[in-house]
């Protein structure tokens, strides 16, 4: 009993870990993508904390004068990107969440 029960533990510790893994590799954030591609813009202001988006929405980001694109393209897995870690170094000077709404014809189903 001893025996299964540190197993189970040990699977439950290495699922945690690569579940991490996933988590920090931003090529499972979607993907930056040409300003053209854009289907919405969003204007990211001082007193924006989170932005709503669908599963495929290529959304063109706008902060003062820069801005970015990026594609939502992501494992149904993935509810939610820190748009600190997709955004172009220092663009960002406070959190911004995107929030992806499920998709039936990206989530299977």
């Amino acid at each position: 009993m001893r025996k299964f029960i540190l197993s189970g533990a040990l699977a439950l510790a290495s699922a945690s870990l690569a579940l991490s893994a996933c988590a920090a590799d931003s090529s499972m954030l979607g993907q930056s993508e040409p300003a053209g591609y854009a289907t919405r813009t969003v204007v990211v202001g001082p007193d924006t904390t989170y932005i709503n988006v669908d599963r495929g929405d290529v959304v063109k980001f706008v902060v003062g004068d820069k801005s970015f694109s990026w594609s939502f393209d992501t494992p149904s897995t993935i509810s939610e990107v820190t748009l600190n870690q997709v955004a172009p170094a220092g663009m960002l000077d406070h959190t911004v969440k995107a929030y992806i709404k499920r998709i039936p014809v990206y989530d299977g189903g």
